[in-house]
């Protein structure tokens, strides 16, 4: 491993991390459904900017198509829609202990599907960094509203998909799709699937003209912009690229340092407190990525294609 993809892993965990910010500031003025499709609208277009004036190229075969198609599957449309409304039915720790599965969730799916096994060590690792996240969303367990078990079963499936982007994103970066192409195809797919979802959603509600108004709001431009430009273009094409270069396993376990940079957003932005929750937790997260990656196999191997 080079130390651009480890660059690359760390910027996207925080990338990742400060877009928990960002979304709690947006979504005092916009549903949940409505700040995703924004968000992908707005990355898509600024994709789209980048391609029409060639300050990038977007070159696909028709036979890459049906890798593509996975990726975008999985993510964004099922993880955001699972992950979307299962937030809704649990608490905001409940919900982080659940999204820290996913590196496990791809540890597992990758050894049985494309035949990448992690080394027993790193599985330890792995369950070490499971156990931070674990540590500091405890300290959150009776201060949030009771769970209902619908939106566990939903961040489950969540997680599932989440592991099998993973998972087909890697497959998709040996068949020479580069990390920029599918990041290409996330935020078309992202924008459209979700904006028509929001659109059927506002007409429903007899509201269809808050399309335009809620961006009117000062307040919510930000936060967008960050979340479309930032975060969906920037920290999907790092985790592309990283998918690109190293296992889904490794890769994977660079996500638990966003929760990390969101401890410390939250502290630096919002005057939010730490507990000794936090620096333990967070002691075992930076311990379990830094061995994850540092056992990681220097020989590339093949990776077998599931489909």
């Amino acid at each position: 491993m080079t130390r651009n993809v480890h660059i690359a892993g760390i910027l996207f965990a925080t990338i990742f991390g400060f877009s928990f910010l960002f979304s709690k500031i947006a979504l005092n003025y916009v549903s949940p459904i409505g700040l995703i499709a924004y968000r992908f609208l707005i990355a898509f277009i600024a994709f789209e900017i980048l391609r029409l004036t060639k300050v990038i190229k977007i070159k696909i075969q028709r036979s890459q198509f049906k890798y593509l198609i996975y990726v975008v599957l999985f993510q964004p449309i099922l993880y955001f829609l699972f992950e979307t409304y299962g937030l809704q039915l649990v608490s905001s720790g409940e919900a982080g202990m659940m999204i820290a599965l996913i590196p496990i969730f791809v540890a597992i799916l990758s050894a049985v599907i494309i035949k990448e096994k992690p080394k027993g060590i790193q599985v330890l690792f792995i369950l070490l960094s499971f156990v931070g996240v674990l540590f500091i969303q405890l300290s959150k367990i009776g201060q949030e509203e009771t769970s209902q078990f619908l939106g566990f079963v939903l961040l489950l499936f969540a997680v599932i998909s989440a592991a099998l982007f993973n998972i087909a994103s890697r497959t998709a970066s040996t068949k020479s799709l580069r990390p920029m192409e599918v990041t290409y195809f996330m935020m078309l797919f992202g924008a459209l699937i979700f904006n028509i979802i929001y659109i059927i959603q506002l007409l429903i509600e007899n509201r269809v003209s808050d399309f335009i108004t809620n961006l009117a709001q000062f307040e919510i431009i930000g936060p967008i912009l960050y979340l479309g430009v930032v975060a969906s273009i920037g920290g999907f094409f790092l985790v592309n690229l990283v998918l690109s270069k190293v296992p889904a396993h490794v890769s994977s376990i660079y996500a638990n340092l966003s929760t990390i940079v969101a401890i410390i957003a939250g502290v630096l932005l919002l005057n939010e407190s730490v507990t000794i929750y936090h620096v333990i937790g967070s002691i075992f997260i930076i311990t379990g990525v830094y061995g994850t990656v540092r056992f990681n196999a220097r020989s590339k191997k093949n990776i077998k294609a599931p489909y």
